[in-house]
C-alpha cells in the first residue's frame, strides 16, 4: 500500500525521565462526531418525540467535531514540542476512504500545522483499505466459522450477552419512550452465524439494534445538541454512559474475543510494530480510523478503553491508542496511553485532554522494544500477502 509521506515538523523530545526521548510515536485514532449512518438506530425503533435534525449529511463528520479533532491536535503539538511549518519526513497521516475519517485527518493535519496545509493521505473512493477494513479485504487467513465459535466461547452466546445487559435495554426504552411492554425496538432473536461470504460474521438482535441507537443519543450529547433534543429531553450524561454499555457491547461480538482482535487488529498493529522498529522513518505516524479498529487493537493488547463520560469500552471520538518508543541508557522501549477528550469537553468545546498511561501486559509501563513487538505479534493474525 503507498502511503505518502508528509512534511512535517521535527518533534522535540518530550522527557519521560532522566536522559530519556522520545524517537517515535505512532497512534491509532477514531474519527469525530459525526452524524449518524442511516439505520445506525434502525428505522423501525419506536419513540416518543422526533429524532433532531444534524447539519451535515448522514456519517460526515460535523463542524463541532472537527473543531473538537483540533482541541486534540493541538494537545499533541505542545506535547510533541511541534513548532513552525514542517520539515519532510517526520509526519505521517493516514486515513480510511469515508468522508468522516479523511475530513478528522484534515481537521487534525491543519490545526497541527496551522497555515501548512498539509496532504492527508488515503486509498481511492471506492476502494477497500485493509489497514482499517481487513475482513472485507481478505487481508488475513479469516475462518467465519472459527469466529462464530470464538465470539461464543468469550460471549457465552448471544441470548447471554443480551441477557446481561436486559436492564439497560430496558432505560433506553425509558429514553426513547414509546411505552410499549414489549420495547421500543423489537429486532427478534439473537443469532450469530458466518457471512454469505465468508468474510465476516452476522450478527442480529437486541444488542445489535440498540448499540447503534444509544451511539446516536450520545452523538447527539457530544455534538452539543440542546438537552431537550438529546434522548428525546429524557437522558442526560450519567444515563448516556450507561447506555453506551450497549454499544460497547457490540464489539465483544466484533472485536474483542482474541480471534477477532487477532484478524480485525492484524494489519493495522502489523503496520504500527513496523514504523516503531524501522531504524528511520516519520518521527509521528498518525493513522485515523474507526471505533471497530480501535476496540481491536486494545484487544490485541489486552487493555480496556476508560475515559471519562463514556462507558468501559466504548471508543470516544477522536480517542487515540498513542504508542511511543522511547530510549533511554538501556535501549529503546515502548510506552502505551489513551489519548481522549473527556465527552463533557467534546461537547463544551473546552481544550480539556486526558493523555493515561497504560500498563502494557506481561511489560508493565516501560517494554523493551523487541519485547513489545513479540507480545503483539503473538495476539495479531498474519497479513496475508500476495
Amino acid at each position: 500500500m503507498r502511503l505518502l509521506l508528509l512534511a512535517a515538523t521535527l518533534l522535540t523530545p518530550l522527557p519521560a525521565a532522566a536522559q530519556d526521548k522520545v524517537e517515535r510515536v505512532v497512534m491509532l485514532m477514531r474519527h469525530g462526531v459525526r452524524a449518524p449512518i442511516t439505520g445506525e438506530a434502525p428505522l423501525d425503533t419506536k419513540v416518543d418525540g422526533q429524532w433532531p435534525a444534524w447539519p451535515v449529511a448522514p456519517e460526515f463528520l460535523t463542524p463541532h467535531g472537527a473543531k473538537a479533532i483540533a482541541q486534540l491536535a493541538r494537545h499533541d503539538r505542545r506535547w510533541l514540542g511541534t513548532t513552525g511549518c514542517p520539515a519532510p519526513g517526520s509526519v505521517r497521516i493516514h486515513t480510511n476512504t469515508p468522508e468522516r475519517t479523511i475530513a478528522t485527518g484534515r481537521a487534525y493535519a491543519d490545526a497541527l500545522a496551522p497555515a501548512c496545509r498539509l496532504t492527508v493521505d488515503h486509498e481511492a473512493a471506492g476502494t477497500v483499505d485493509p489497514l482499517f477494513e481487513p475482513l472485507r479485504a481478505g487481508a488475513t487467513a479469516f475462518d467465519a466459522n472459527k469466529a462464530v465459535a470464538a465470539i461464543t466461547a468469550y460471549t457465552g452466546g448471544v441470548n447471554a450477552l443480551t441477557a446481561r445487559h436486559a436492564a439497560t435495554i430496558r432505560e433506553l426504552d425509558r429514553v426513547l419512550g414509546c411505552g410499549l411492554p414489549a420495547g421500543c425496538s423489537t429486532p427478534g432473536p439473537a443469532t450469530l452465524k458466518p457471512s454469505a461470504d465468508g468474510r465476516g460474521v452476522e450478527f442480529t438482535g437486541p444488542i445489535r439494534a440498540t448499540s447503534g441507537t444509544a451511539q446516536v443519543i450520545l452523538l447527539q450529547y457530544a455534538e452539543g445538541m440542546p438537552m431537550a433534543q438529546v434522548g428525546f429531553g429524557r437522558a442526560d450524561a450519567a444515563t448516556i454512559k450507561r447506555l453506551g454499555v450497549l454499544h460497547a457491547a457490540l464489539f465483544d461480538v466484533f472485536t474483542r474475543s482474541p480471534y477477532m482482535a487477532a484478524h480485525q487488529a492484524g494489519p493495522l498493529g502489523d503496520h504500527m510494530l513496523k514504523v516503531l522498529t524501522a531504524p528511520t522513518g516519520p518521527r509521528l505516524d498518525v493513522l485515523v480510523g474507526h471505533d471497530t479498529n480501535v476496540t481491536a487493537l486494545a484487544a490485541a493488547l489486552g487493555v480496556d478503553l476508560d475515559a471519562p463520560g463514556f462507558a468501559l469500552n466504548d471508543a470516544a471520538p477522536g480517542g487515540a491508542l498513542v504508542l511511543t518508543r522511547r530510549r533511554d541508557a538501556r535501549g529503546p522501549y515502548v510506552t502505551l496511553s489513551y489519548r481522549v477528550q473527556p465527552l463533557d469537553a467534546i461537547r463544551n468545546g473546552t481544550a480539556t485532554v486526558v493523555d493515561r498511561a497504560i500498563a502494557i501486559p506481561g511489560c508493565a509501563t516501560r517494554c523493551p522494544l523487541d519485547r513489545f513487538d513479540k507480545l503483539l505479534r503473538a495476539k495479531l493474525a498474519p497479513v496475508v500477502t500476495g
